[in-house]
């Protein structure tokens, strides 16, 4: 089996990681997903600008197995950065083969935080398997710091 790695994403991986960002958003979203506002964060991250993203899969431009998607940004009271996930997203046909590339994702978030110097704000909002994702983020970030409610709404907008 060849070794599972993070590597930053580069610009031509844009294809590939809106590919995942939309199907991540059919699984996940709650409210119609925006391509053009998906592109935006997409092509920040992957040329650096307040972001960076992770991916899983072969070489820039090759079919991508997952990805984590970073942006650094202040939140709505402080001026002070944080660095906030906005994707994490493992394809279908790799969330149980040998790899863990979830946790991978998750751990290189962590080093990117540590390297930036400031927190990293993520977590999951989902009702599918949400028990099962929360698992794996205490164990690579440990106790979490709330939770998250949606009234009114449904995460999967393709979900049956």
């Amino acid at each position: 089996m060849t070794e599972i790695f993070v590597r930053e994403g580069v610009v031509e991986d844009f294809n590939e990681l809106m590919r995942l960002c939309i199907d991540a958003t059919k699984e996940n979203a709650f409210v119609i997903p925006d391509e053009m506002m998906l592109a935006e964060h997409m092509y920040a991250a992957l040329t650096k600008n307040m972001g960076v993203a992770g991916v899983i899969g072969g070489g820039p431009g090759e079919p991508l197995e997952g990805a984590i998607v970073l942006r650094v940004g202040p939140l709505w009271y402080s001026p002070e950065l944080i660095l906030e996930e906005k994707a994490i997203y493992v394809a279908p046909e790799f969330r149980s083969a040998k790899g863990g590339r979830a946790r991978k994702l998750a751990e290189w978030a962590k080093t990117v935080s540590e390297k930036l110097g400031i927190p990293l704000a993520i977590g999951v909002m989902s009702n599918t398997r949400t028990e099962a994702k929360i698992r794996l983020y205490e164990r690579v970030f440990g106790a979490p710091a709330g939770v998250y409610f949606l009234y009114n709404a449904k995460t999967g907008l393709t979900e049956g």
